[in-house]
């Protein structure tokens, strides 16, 4: 039985009293009423009957699903449902997510302020047309949508002393929190990513194999020095973009539910929500954007991209000189773009809402397979292996007063958001608010089958090591392993049929 979740936040956070520090304070939510609930709990149940499509599959992000585009384009579509005023301002917040940024001083004064080290100059150049992004392909290519996060151990502040399991990092003293690639003028780049791979053979049943690539990476090059002796370094490849606003628009009483963080049902799954420090509202949160839902919010998600892969300041980050640290003297006495008439920032709280508002409304494609046989067959393997038991197939949105798009819809994401420890096989030893190196946020389906149409080629997992959605299934370890083992064990056309169905996603 899950615990209660107003006794899991208690268990989380400390004490009942503090629980309220986990309200969806960021949304103006209207209460449920207990009709409301009801419904909800009937269109929620697990699948019984696998021969038909269960009622609205196919449109996996309620009325903001838009038609699926056989192009690179299929993620870049706004909410089917937004007004034709709104839909204004997602064109405005696309248009500044495509902007490419230069360094100051220059004539262009509403695109400077680039750096002075950063990872790409634009939001679409890491998330590849909204989509994933993807290691480099060899020492030729970039790895522009891709970094190494890095921390330090530390003590935990007072605010988050009183979370339970809280494990406190702080940025390299050096280098700050994540590697920078390239630097403005006279400014030298961080580092250079280097991977290498090693090829692992895996049987499957019905006498077929599978060859999975095992990374190392590497930061060569170091601009600035010898990391510290403690540093902690994470990959991180950019995550798509669609179907953002409606997973904040989760309740987090629903996400919290279904935590079980000392797998009190017997299953083998302990999902355990993260939480974290918002700078945005300067409190405890629940985390749900990034890898390990180490961000609580899309804005906040947005803030700390334009200021760690930009060097872009805005009000809730707002250093000129990005990630930039007081060891990095000449990066933090370069020019920079901060404008008076943008508020003494580089995107200005007017940018930084459009550029959110854009994020919240990147639609996601329906599924017009969602009755195709196959599909069905796929489907139920699906919850016959025990995937649904993380990759939670659908919620109902809250109901908001300012965000119609995303009010109240039922929705198809594939994911808790939560934490769940994946194995040795994916741990990258680097812990992030409760997450510890070996757990991960559940990644959302929707849309991987278009992964390659849109990024150019298939990648999938934190850093991309999988090239493929099978690949990706056969590295999950801890408590998925028992998934894992039974695809392994299916036989190859019931295996064919899943992948089938998740390429429907």
């Amino acid at each position: 039985m899950r615990l209660n979740s107003l006794a899991l936040v208690a268990i989380v956070i400390g004490s009942a009293a503090a629980a309220q520090t986990l309200d969806d304070i960021h949304l103006n939510v209207v209460p449920r009423t207990s009709a409301e609930r009801a419904r909800i709990a009937v269109v929620t149940a697990p699948p019984e009957d696998f021969t038909e499509p269960e009622a609205f599959e196919g449109l996996p992000a309620g009325a903001a699903t838009v038609r699926l585009r056989t192009n690179a384009d299929a993620f870049s579509q706004p909410s089917a449902n937004i007004s034709f005023e709104r839909e204004l301002d997602f064109k405005v917040g696309n248009g500044l997510f495509r902007k490419l940024w230069v360094s100051a001083p220059s004539s262009t004064l509403a695109s400077d302020g680039l750096g002075p080290i950063y990872n790409a100059r634009g939001c679409q150049n890491c998330h590849i047309k909204d989509g994933r992004g993807h290691p480099p392909a060899g020492p030729a290519d970039t790895s522009v949508s891709m970094f190494l996060r890095i921390s330090i151990p530390a003590e935990p502040d007072v605010a988050m002393a009183e979370i339970a399991d809280y494990l406190a990092t702080a940025p390299d003293p050096v280098y700050g929190g994540q590697l920078q690639d390239f630097g403005t003028a006279g400014q030298p780049g961080e580092y250079r990513l280097d991977v290498t791979y090693e090829d692992v053979t895996l049987a499957l049943s019905d006498d077929e194999t599978a060859t999975l690539r095992r990374p190392t990476y590497s930061a060569a090059d170091l601009g600035y020095g010898p990391l510290h002796p403690d540093a902690m370094l994470s990959p991180r490849v950019a995550p798509q973009m669609i179907g953002l606003g409606l997973l904040e628009a989760i309740p987090a009483q629903d996400i919290l539910a279904l935590a079980d963080p000392d797998d009190a049902d017997g299953d083998g799954i302990s999902g355990r929500a993260n939480i974290v420090w918002s700078a945005e509202y300067d409190r405890p949160m629940l985390g749900r954007f990034g890898h390990k839902a180490g961000m609580a919010t899309i804005r906040e998600q947005s803030a700390a991209a334009f200021a760690g892969d930009m060097g872009i300041s805005s009000p809730l980050f707002p250093a000129p000189w990005g990630d930039c640290t007081a060891a990095q003297k000449k990066c933090r006495a370069a020019r920079h773009g901060d404008d008076a008439s943008r508020g003494g920032f580089e995107i200005d709280a007017a940018g930084l809402d459009l550029v959110t508002f854009y994020s919240r409304n990147l639609a996601v494609p329906a599924r017009p397979d969602a009755g195709d046989p196959a599909v069905l067959r796929g489907k139920h393997a699906f919850h016959a292996a025990g995937c649904a038991a993380c990759h939670t197939p659908n919620f109902v949105t809250a109901r908001l007063a300012d965000q119609p798009e995303q009010s109240f819809q039922l929705i198809w994401p594939y994911t808790d958001m939560l934490l769940h420890d994946m194995g040795e096989g994916l741990a990258d030893h680097r812990p992030e608010a409760r997450a510890t190196g070996t757990e991960w946020r559940t990644a959302p389906l929707w849309g991987i089958g278009q992964t390659e149409q849109v990024s150019g080629q298939a990648s999938f997992l934190h850093d991309g090591r999988a090239r493929s959605i099978l690949e990706a299934i056969l590295w999950h370890g801890g408590e998925a392993q028992a998934a894992r083992d039974h695809v392994i064990q299916m036989p190859g056309a019931t295996r064919a049929a899943l992948l089938r169905f998740l390429e429907s996603l």
